[in-house]
């Protein structure tokens, strides 16, 4: 049997969350147009508004948990009903009831991780700086220009651990001055706040607010765009104030003044695949292309959905952690469509993206012809 969430509940948890779609949804359907779902299967976030509207909400019902917050519906939302917020705001009330079904039971597991560790994995926080090893890296002092922050894929995550020893190449290799927290960084707590878990998200933003400020940082350097999304839109309503610089900005940046040279050809085709929570969510759309086309030999080929009409690979609003089926992933298709552009190389900026673009290699035809890289990956390829 399922459970309907009681009518004021629904209506109070989406009025708190600032959707107020009540008032201003009029079911267009210009939302269920453009999401991601409907080109794998059947799904209507229009029907969920509805449902919400009337206090029909069933959550029990995997449809509620289906959103990756990729940012399209907003964009085209003529009523600015703010559907990531509403469904963020159903998912705080199953988790309140603590109601999961079988694809999102892993979210349990996660939310046990990061009380724990800091981390989804459960892996030990000592050893968060571990990926460093044999790498000149210093632990951060007040006063160097950069505090590091990998986050969690970036520092346990055997595939990404890559990517962060890539980000110091380059770092090095421009006379950055920087530092790591190692142990004392926690996961931003971006995607655990998708899936509903208000408290655990503030609970580990307090802990990385505090490290930050007890050492005097100024400037935070990123490798996730859901890291940057959290320090940048989220983090301020503790009332902190960070200057905060994504890996690809920064790139750009020593590129053009001179500081970053890129000396070695790369003679391949690349197409770039905009991570939603860099471009869509916070505009970075310009400065990875600007790097990429700086280096020798490299030849940019564009996807047809790129930009603001990217197609979501999948792992945004927590599901990087859920199960799901194949024939339903996203990554799979936006694989397609790179293989699609005769590139060599997919080249991204999100450890989730990498993550999912890795294991869609084994699922798509041509996949394993096709090399998926971080910005950092060729860049430092190109040193």
């Amino acid at each position: 049997m399922e459970m309907v969430t009681p009518f004021k509940d629904i209506i109070d948890a989406i009025k708190a969350s600032g959707g107020d779609a009540f008032k201003h949804c009029y079911q267009c359907g210009l939302c269920d147009t453009v999401c991601p779902w409907n080109r794998v299967r059947n799904f209507s976030m229009r029907k969920l508004v509805r449902e919400a509207t009337f206090g029909l909400t069933e959550i029990e019902s995997e449809d509620i948990w289906r959103c990756t917050t990729c940012g399209k519906c907003p964009q085209v939302c003529p009523r600015d009903v703010r559907q990531i917020e509403s469904g963020v705001a159903l998912r705080r009330i199953a988790t309140e009831y603590d109601v999961f079904p079988h694809s999102v039971q892993p979210i349990r597991v996660v939310a046990a991780n990061l009380r724990a560790e800091g981390n989804p994995f459960g892996e030990e926080r000592a050893k968060r700086g571990k990926w460093a090893e044999g790498l000149d890296v210093k632990p951060y002092t007040e006063g160097m220009e950069f505090v590091y922050m990998p986050g969690c894929y970036l520092s346990y995550d055997p595939r990404a651990k890559r990517i962060a020893r890539a980000t110091v190449e380059i770092l090095n290799k421009a006379g950055v001055d920087f530092g790591i927290l190692g142990p004392e960084e926690s996961c931003c707590g971006e995607s655990i706040r998708k899936t509903g878990d208000e408290a655990l998200f503030k609970a580990l933003a307090r802990q990385n607010i505090r490290a930050l400020v007890d050492h005097g940082v100024k400037k935070v350097l990123v490798s996730s765009p859901h890291c940057y999304h959290s320090y940048t839109r989220e983090y301020p309503e503790f009332m902190v104030h960070f200057e905060v610089v994504h890996i690809s900005q920064l790139i750009h940046s020593l590129i053009a003044e001179g500081r970053l040279e890129l000396k070695s050809e790369y003679a391949k085709t690349v197409t770039y695949h905009d991570p939603c929570y860099l471009g869509r969510h916070n505009g970075v759309y310009e400065e990875p292309r600007a790097a990429l086309k700086s280096v020798p030999g490299l030849q940019l080929k564009e996807m047809s959905e790129s930009r603001k009409n990217s197609f979501c690979c999948g792992g945004g609003g927590g599901r990087i952690w859920m199960e799901t089926p194949k024939g339903e992933r996203f990554s799979d298709l936006r694989l397609a469509q790179a293989i699609g552009t005769g590139a060599e190389v997919l080249a991204t900026s999100c450890p989730y993206c990498i993550t999912n673009f890795e294991d869609s290699r084994l699922n798509v035809e041509g996949g394993a012809a096709i090399e998926v890289k971080d910005l950092t990956e060729v860049i430092r390829d190109a040193l």
